[in-house]
């Protein structure tokens, strides 16, 4: 006979003051004040509120979890006890706060914290509140553990959602706005915030519609795996096809604002897919990329401005091929001196190049031609016969078809020979040498094609800003987009 292990009240303590201290840490560092500005429920819930609910929730769930062979009632009782505990540790930093002054040490430890760990009830009614809240968030973390998986998963998909729409309603009210008129938001949102009604509504059609997919997906993924070749690749056509009516019909959807974040997001996508070559395929750690990305921009405007500085004969698609030319050259020469580099010793190598265009672009020598600290200003829009491209819409679709040209480019060489050379080199550059990969070769050409996409992502830049200046080619550039890489897959193009 066999005896189930049990779960120790060691274990449990353990569980509830890692939440509570979660709460405390969040508190004292300020993030549950700044996080409560912004609301999700209006007039229910906050984001800093969430901060406060979510630890014993999480800790009830992996208490109920540990302790589910014990029994649904044993597991239940030991979530609700975590929540409880959870609580512990918050209730002790709002009665020590109100009573001892220590912003000295932790400057949000202030009345304004004690305020929403008490939800603003005060110390003694705020602090039962607080116990109660937690007791309650562990319970339910607890139920969602005995819960059946589909169900379980609905609730938490649902919930996700209403914390998404919440957190993203003024990007959902302009877009609102954009297709319906001014008044169309406030039917669903009301000062930033979701209104309760349609909080319930966006959680039962998000959680309904998990659950079908729990209960049909299964189906679906069958007839899809049994369909023939011809059809996968029909079906695959008509989804991406869809996709790019969607992304052509984007601007007018979110109007013009947002078409200029978009437009701007699309410059980093695409000086990310050519970073990529050099980094996430040939693994060379490359942060100097905004040199390319200067050399692009600046002969654009030097060569199409009609100010005192600019040639101004010259059209934006004269020149366009010319910036990614000079982008080329530039990577070829920066890479020469680094060949024998890796790692750490590159990085800061690359580094040195970003800081140089940019002390370059600042200088009294190069002012005469380039406008130093002043700039080159007057740089014209592209123009198409007698249409100009002159918003943000009509940029948006110069800079997505710049990146499809460039996806086009990637996939294409990470399918090649020359892409399985970068990655065997990637993964261990002595035995690619070993193996007859010429790296010397490898490098320059990685670092020659990496730069093209930066040298017209420049070039864009420029004529979409009509001025450039030195300090829009800061190191923030080349992390920003070193970032998107990791973020998003080391040599991963999707």
């Amino acid at each position: 006979m066999t005896i189930a292990p049990t779960v120790s009240m060691r274990t449990l303590l353990n569980i509830g003051l890692l939440a509570g201290f979660t709460i405390v840490y969040t508190g004292l560092i300020g993030m549950i004040q700044v996080f409560s500005e912004r609301s999700i429920i209006y007039g229910i819930l906050t984001l800093g509120q969430l901060l406060i609910f979510l630890p014993p929730l999480v800790a009830g769930f992996i208490a109920a979890r540990r302790s589910q062979h014990l029994g649904a009632g044993r597991a239940f009782v030991n979530a609700g006890m975590v929540g409880l505990i959870a609580a512990v540790l918050p209730i002790l930093l709002v009665l020590f706060i109100s009573n001892v002054d220590i912003r000295f040490m932790f400057v949000n430890a202030s009345p304004a914290l004690i305020d929403q760990l008490t939800f603003g009830r005060g110390v003694p009614m705020g602090s039962a509140f607080l116990a109660l809240a937690g007791l309650v968030s562990g319970s339910i973390g607890g139920i969602l553990v005995l819960l059946p998986l589909p169900i379980r998963r609905s609730i938490i998909f649902g919930a996700s959602w209403v914390i998404g729409v919440g957190l993203l309603s003024e990007l959902m009210i302009q877009i609102l706005r954009n297709l319906f008129g001014n008044n169309a938001g406030r039917i669903i949102f009301q000062s930033g915030a979701l209104k309760p009604l349609p909080a319930i509504i966006i959680f039962v059609v998000a959680a309904l519609a998990s659950l079908l997919w729990s209960m049909q997906g299964n189906n679906v993924k069958s007839r899809y795996a049994g369909m023939s070749e011809s059809s996968k690749r029909a079906t695959q056509r008509a989804g991406v096809g869809l996709l790019g009516v969607f992304l052509l019909m984007l601007p007018w959807i979110v109007g013009t604002f947002l078409s200029e974040v978009l437009s701007n997001v699309g410059l980093y996508v695409l000086m990310a897919l050519g970073l990529n070559i050099a980094v996430g395929l040939a693994g060379l750690l490359d942060l100097g990329y905004v040199t390319n990305f200067a050399v692009g921009a600046y002969v654009m405007g030097v060569l199409t401005s009609t100010g005192p500085l600019g040639k101004g004969e010259f059209s934006f698609w004269l020149i366009i091929p010319v910036s990614v030319i000079s982008a080329m050259i530039t990577g070829f020469l920066l890479a020469l001196p680094v060949l024998r580099m890796r790692g750490d010793y590159l990085a800061i190598a690359t580094l040195g190049f970003g800081e140089i265009i940019r002390l370059l672009a600042l200088s009294d020598w190069l002012a005469p031609y380039i406008g130093g600290a002043q700039g080159i200003l007057f740089i014209p829009k592209p123009q198409i016969g007698g249409f100009i491209v002159d918003t943000p819409q009509e940029f948006y679709y110069l800079i997505l078809a710049a990146c499809f040209i460039m996806l086009f480019i990637s996939v294409r060489l990470n399918n090649s020979r020359t892409g399985r050379q970068w990655m065997a080199m990637r993964e261990d550059e002595d035995a690619a040498g070993a193996m007859g990969i010429d790296t010397t070769l490898a490098k320059l050409l990685a670092f020659t094609l990496s730069a093209a996409s930066g040298g017209l992502a420049g070039a864009i830049f420029a004529s979409k800003l009509g001025a450039i200046f030195p300090h829009s080619f800061s190191l923030l550039i080349s992390i920003n987009v070193l970032s998107i890489i990791i973020v998003g897959g080391m040599g991963s193009i999707p």
